[in-house]
């Protein structure tokens, strides 16, 4: 684990293209999906480098995760580092660095019919407080979808 860089971008992007256009492709508007473009998301991805974690060596990442201020605002692992604990190491660390910044509550948006990433999520210890509008973002500006809002409870127990 350890901070993304910027002459990884490309690599980065890559995993992320694949991974959303695999899960995503067919359950979101086909608006959407037509400027979810590889260029579009490496954009992103160099706005958020600094709240950007990876694994894997450097320019060979096999994953990635960015938080954004109480969220876990997207997470992706490459094809083929799935089931290899990658995406849950990765949604842990998330989780650690949310808890440092004094965050009790995180969430995140899962798209509807992402079945694959909600059993995910749900074993991870996450639950489905419900659907919302998430305004995602777009090189044209936010796209309203609606998405499954997860949410986990970071607050220390023994603490309390």
């Amino acid at each position: 684990m350890r901070p993304a860089v910027e002459s990884e971008l490309d690599q980065l992007a890559q995993v992320w293209f694949d991974g959303w256009h695999e899960a995503h492709a067919r359950i979101v508007p086909a608006e959407l999906t037509r400027i979810r473009t590889l260029p579009s998301f490496r954009q992103r991805l160099h706005a958020a480098l600094a709240y950007t974690r990876a694994v894997g060596a450097i320019r060979e990442p096999l994953g990635f995760c960015v938080v954004k201020d109480d969220e876990v605002y997207q997470l992706f692992v490459s094809k083929q580092a799935r089931g290899t604990g990658v995406a849950a190491a990765l949604l842990s660390d998330a989780e650690a660095r949310l808890s440092a910044n004094g965050v009790a509550t995180a969430w995140l948006a899962c798209a509807i019919g992402n079945d694959r990433a909600a059993r995910f999520y749900e074993k991870s210890g996450w639950h489905r407080a419900g659907t919302i509008v998430n305004l995602a973002e777009t090189s044209a500006g936010a796209f309203a979808l609606d998405v499954w809002r997860y949410e986990k409870s970071l607050s220390n127990p023994r603490l309390s």
